[in-house]
């Protein structure tokens, strides 16, 4: 089996969370429901909201259940259009959304200035906490100060931070944030929007006052129990996953001794601990996906959202790469990744990256 090394893709769902979800799959009743089985699922939907609150740090009744992160995303931005201002390196499930919208520059190092970003006259402005390619993390808390000083609404998308670093909802200053489940461990098809008191959000379809009337439709119940296992365990686990910043720059020495010409985007920002962007100058991406996935490790170009389109990054775009942006790999693991698996992709890489030095030579 391949070295799975695509985790901010999707992260292998937690064995408790698998269970959960199993014993909630087999429960008899509606959320909705105001009989015996229907509270008594509708406990099992409190609980797991209890979980994700602790998680960013809000009380229960800021927490909204939707069916991902993406979701969770569009009924944050949904009737802002041309009135937005978004980083220009957000994922698409903001950027699709908002296309219209005013995008606010990054630097080298996929990073806004907040004192240089142009906020006058947004409605709304959206910045990711952490870039899902490079890793890099963005100036939340400064950012959304000044966007609340210019009278805007802040959202953050929190998808790839949640259970990878600490993320404080009040100290972000935000005022909507989103999260996804299989990114911290839990299921697919399944996430939730955290919404400041007193924010109203516009939904996105309706149909029934599940969610408080923001997110229409039978809850997605184990899923949801699953995600709240998984935010509980993720919580816990937070200094784990520090760690991991050690073994992520062990790779990083690894490959720049082998003195390849890898590029690493971001390398001078804060990045999340478990996060690569390796570039190989001359190389197209999905040629490197190919030759190591042979190899027995899994990466990925970018985005797993934008896999099988062959098209540059967005984010390298962004950032002034250039040419570049169609040739580097996001490579992301997990405190379930065995160093010594990190080490031999960092050999393999090289491997390769010297053959076809070797071969361009020729």
């Amino acid at each position: 089996m391949a070295v799975y090394l695509d985790w901010n893709a999707s992260a292998p769902m937690r064995p408790e969370a698998a269970e959960a979800f199993a014993r909630a799959a087999v429960e008899i009743g509606n959320p909705a429901s105001v009989h015996a089985a229907g509270r008594a699922v509708r406990a099992h939907v409190e609980k797991a909201r209890e979980a994700l609150a602790a998680l960013v740090g809000v009380t229960p009744e800021r927490v909204i259940f939707t069916g991902g992160g993406t979701e969770a995303n569009a009924l944050a931005v949904h009737g802002f259009g041309a009135d937005a201002a978004i980083s220009a390196v957000e994922h698409d499930a903001v950027a699709a959304n908002l296309p219209d919208a005013r995008r606010l520059p990054v630097d080298a190092q996929g990073r806004i200035d907040p004192v240089a970003a142009d906020l006058a006259g947004a409605k709304l402005v959206a910045v990711m906490l952490a870039n899902n390619e490079t890793g890099v993390i963005q100036p939340v808390a400064e950012i959304a100060r000044r966007a609340k000083a210019a009278g805007a609404r802040v959202h953050c998308d929190a998808v790839q931070a949640a259970g990878k670093i600490r993320v404080d909802f009040d100290a972000l200053g935000v005022d909507t944030l989103a999260v996804s489940a299989h990114k911290l461990g839990g299921p697919t098809g399944v996430g939730a929007l955290i919404v400041r008191e007193g924010v109203d959000v516009l939904p996105l379809w309706r149909g029934g006052g599940q969610e408080k009337g923001a997110r229409a439709g039978t809850p997605n119940l184990p899923g949801i129990v699953a995600f709240g296992v998984a935010a509980t365990i993720a919580a816990r686990e937070l200094d784990r996953w520090a760690a991991l910043a050690a073994a992520r720059d062990h790779v990083v020495n690894a490959v720049d001794s082998a003195r390849v010409g890898t590029i690493l985007y971001g390398a001078d920002a804060p990045r999340l601990p478990n996060t690569l962007c390796l570039g190989l100058p001359g190389v197209p991406a999905h040629t490197q996906v190919m030759a190591l996935d042979l190899a027995g490790f899994a990466v990925s170009a970018g985005a797993a959202c934008s896999s099988g389109k062959i098209a540059p990054s967005k984010t390298l775009l962004a950032m002034g790469a250039g040419e570049g942006a169609g040739e580097a790999i996001r490579v992301s693991f997990g405190p379930a990744t065995a160093p010594e698996e990190l080490a031999a992709f960092a050999a393999a890489y090289a491997k390769f990256a010297a053959g076809r030095a070797s071969a361009r030579a020729a």
